[in-house]
């Protein structure tokens, strides 16, 4: 329609969310479905928080707040910040937003003039490129191949930067492959970015706490200080602590860029959720023990699904150190044909084919930059992925014909 803005032509809707509500659909006509597809913890939010955001409510705090944050929210972020990660901020340095999105949003609408680059290494969360897109920026991608863990490596990095680079985007644990940096890894990275003063660093650290194996989680102004004033450190409470629907996210970052985030927040959604500010207060001040033990829980689901989908035909993928997802390549299901005598071409095949013939929603590699792979989440019950793994070596095994080369 004409008057749509021609932004919206340099975007797409989101393939997460729209495998999330094909499912929905699919399950809703009666279709016996496992939806995979969203990176949603099926945990509920702690008591303990619940009972936080119960008391702001008969306290009354149910008014407008400061446009990015209460003062007892930015206070808990800020010991939450030196505690976990030895970063020491002030208030004016600190942003809340609605989301952990809303906070990358504002970040690269802030800062991005029309031609500056943005870094991505691929696999990317989808988001990534798209607000890039929005804030006139051009999205520059760095494949990290499933050889390197999809991980960034420093050479590549620094091939990638140019004197129009404005940022990297860094995000450990990853969505979608899981894979985490090593204070090692990270320092290889914050090497090359320390020689590059007009870079900035924007870090999506939402996974922090769902690392497995004894690993320890880094962040780059953490491993490299001198790069504080030039990183912004995003997180949230959403995965962590199973408060997806409650839409908070932060960040800490320099004054200037934290001012003009809040500038854009207070002509667009102004302050998030007076009642999610008390409830991720009351999460981020306190007890952190049920974490390590839904960490347990998840650490199994995620060795499950790693055997499962390695003893399907076709099908690999490595271990990851965190988050809760599986990138798993179906590069040897490529040219092979399903019963029906359809050949599968692409990942988006592969995955069509699961959803339409036993059920299995999962998200294919493309939508992350990176193919053929396709990503299925394991924040569902065990129950659940047991059989969704049964069904994806049974699609497997009906495939005939040969694989061949992926492109």
């Amino acid at each position: 329609m004409a008057f749509i803005a021609d932004r919206l032509s340099r975007i797409k809707p989101s393939p997460t969310l729209a495998v999330t509500a094909k499912a929905a659909e699919l399950k809703a006509s009666g279709k016996d479905i496992i939806g995979l597809g969203a990176g949603e913890p099926d945990f509920d939010t702690p008591d303990f928080v619940k009972e936080g955001a119960k008391a702001a409510i008969d306290a009354g705090k149910t008014k407008y707040t400061a446009v990015d944050g209460t003062p007892e929210l930015k206070d808990a972020i800020i010991a939450k910040f030196k505690r976990d990660n030895n970063l020491t901020y002030t208030r004016e340095q600190i942003t809340v937003g609605t989301g952990g999105k809303q906070v990358l949003y504002n970040a690269l609408m802030a800062s991005v003039n029309p031609g500056d680059e943005v870094v991505i290494p691929a696999p990317y969360w989808v988001s990534y490129p798209d607000m890039t897109l929005l804030a006139e920026g051009e999205p520059v991608f760095v494949e990290c191949s499933a050889d390197n863990e999809f991980k960034l490596q420093a050479n590549d990095l620094e091939a990638a930067i140019t004197n129009k680079t404005k940022w990297v985007i860094l995000n450990s644990p990853s969505n979608p492959t899981g894979s985490a940096y090593s204070w090692d890894e990270m320092k290889a990275l914050t090497d090359v970015l320390v020689k590059y003063p007009h870079v900035y660093i924007m870090t999506d650290d939402m996974y922090e706490h769902l690392v497995y194996d004894g690993f320890e989680f880094c962040t780059p102004a953490q491993v490299e200080p001198k790069l504080f004033d030039r990183t912004l450190t995003c997180n949230g409470v959403s995965k962590s602590y199973a408060m997806t629907g409650w839409r908070i996210g932060y960040a800490g970052g320099p004054k200037e860029l934290i001012k003009a985030m809040s500038k854009i927040q207070s002509q667009s959604t102004s302050n998030p959720s007076s009642i999610s500010q008390a409830a991720a207060t009351t999460a981020l001040n306190g007890d952190q023990s049920f974490l390590q033990e839904r960490n347990d829980v998840f650490k199994d689901r995620r060795d499950l699904v790693v055997k499962m989908l390695n003893d399907a035909e076709g099908v690999s993928c490595h271990t990851p150190e965190g988050a809760f997802y599986i990138y798993a390549s179906c590069k040897g299901c490529i040219g092979k044909k399903t019963p029906e005598g359809k050949t599968i071409n692409t990942d988006e095949d592969f995955v069509t084919y699961l959803l339409e013939t036993v059920g299995v929603a999962a998200v294919h590699g493309e939508a992350f930059g990176l193919s053929p792979f396709f990503r299925i989440s394991y924040a569902t019950s065990t129950e659940a992925l047991t059989e969704a793994c049964k069904r994806i070596q049974k699609a497997c095994d009906a495939l005939k014909g040969q694989a061949r080369e992926a492109a």
